[in-house]
């Protein structure tokens, strides 16, 4: 029998997701289950603001295809955002919009990156990140965050890992998985090691309006002076409309280096027709409309990391650096355990909590970890977090 499957699939795995088919099982069985693995904020007590559901229902009628590259009145507010970011000389022709940060993560990848060349990627990192580099036969290469720096990147460690091959540099902040919250001196060396090598930035910057403690989100564009910067938003945490897939692209390029690049993830667009239509009149609306709802929710969700936070690391063998932003935690296990994802699935069996194993995200050789989604209401976390400690002074 033909193998029907290509190779390439056999090689990757999206965690986050994946885990959610054991406990789909257990609750056929029925077992409730305390999902907290997936950072929906929609499924918990979050509403999409109004004047994003009116702008989007006023266009229902918009239901053939749209532009490829996207919306002129929603490109026109990026530029809007991006020049009030610090994005100077960005135009429209520098924004792509996408179906979800996703699509772009797909796009930054797929244009950039031959196989056997590399682009370097965070450990923990978001995934999806891995998943594509590998998907589209890129060279295993990773740089680690610093769990004793508060998951801050670790720079030397990025320069190390640059090699002849090496196309980019991945940053995701604030954080996914780790909730951390990256410092302009941070920033500043991993912008001076891709003007060193003459490496573009492809900066993730979903989580950019959730930040507690009064931190601030530094765009690494702002900063970047001629170093090409790509960088990928989304609608779908902020602005609290995940189910609406709304993303895009803005390219950075004052030196005028990528203009090849750029012209190649427009191309990959126009070969996918185009993201959904009268979704696109909700950015309008969202970047320059009221962001009081962003407010509530940071305030609603600091109250959360606190409790996850000093609940985390009040259970044996537990450890948790203080989340800065987005709505992750990132625990550390110093427990006997054979693996932190068999430490996760059998506490999805015994207490019917999910959360994603570690080793999903990448960490470094030798620890263990699981990533918290602290979305859920007060009472929830702490059912859930006793729940966690019940399993560990049972087993531990």
């Amino acid at each position: 029998m033909k193998k029907n499957v290509a190779e390439r699939i056999e090689k990757i795995s999206y965690a986050v997701r994946e885990i959610v088919e054991e406990a789909k099982k257990l609750e056929k069985q029925g077992k409730k289950v305390y999902y907290m693995n997936i950072g929906d904020p929609i499924k918990y007590d979050f509403e999409t603001p109004k004047h994003l559901h009116d702008a989007v229902v006023e266009k229902k009628h918009f239901s053939g295809y749209g532009d490829s590259i996207g919306l002129d009145e929603a490109k026109q507010a990026i530029v809007g955002k991006a020049r009030r970011d610090g994005l100077k000389g960005v135009d429209e022709d520098d924004v792509l919009i996408t179906s979800g940060g996703s699509e772009g993560i797909i796009f930054s990848i797929g244009a950039l990156m031959d196989p056997g060349e590399n682009i370097l990627v965070p450990k923990p990192d978001y995934p999806l990140y891995s998943f594509y580099h590998t998907f589209f036969g890129g060279k295993d290469n990773f740089y680690y965050l610093n769990e004793e720096d508060d998951w801050q990147p670790d720079v030397d460690d990025i320069r190390k890992q640059v090699n002849e091959k090496t196309k980019a540099i991945v940053v995701v902040n604030p954080n996914n998985p780790t909730g951390s919250v990256y410092s302009k001196k941070i920033l500043q060396g991993v912008v001076d090691v891709a003007a060193e090598h003459d490496l573009i930035i492809i900066s993730d910057d979903t989580y950019e309006r959730i930040i507690f403690d009064g931190k601030k989100h530094v765009v690494i564009g702002s900063i970047a002076k001629d170093v090409p910067v790509v960088t990928l938003h989304s609608m779908s945490k902020v602005y609290l409309v995940p189910g609406w897939r709304l993303g895009w692209m803005v390219f950075h390029d004052p030196a005028q280096r990528i203009q090849d690049y750029k012209e190649a993830c427009k191309k990959l667009a126009r070969a996918r027709l185009s993201s959904v239509h009268h979704h696109q009149f909700g950015i309008k609306a969202g970047l320059e409309g009221s962001h009081k709802h962003v407010e509530e929710m940071v305030k609603k969700l600091q109250k959360r990391r606190d409790i996850t936070y000093k609940r985390l690391n009040e259970i044996n063998g537990i450890s948790c650096v203080k989340p800065e932003g987005a709505f992750y935690a990132f625990p550390r296990i110093d427990l006997p355990i054979k693996s932190d994802k068999e430490f996760i699935l059998d506490l999805l069996h015994e207490e019917g909590v999910l959360f994603v194993h570690g080793s999903g995200f990448g960490q470094r050789p030798g620890t263990y970890h699981f990533r918290v989604v602290f979305l859920a209401p007060e009472e929830t976390l702490n059912i859930v977090y006793n729940k966690l400690e019940s399993f560990v002074n049972k087993h531990f």
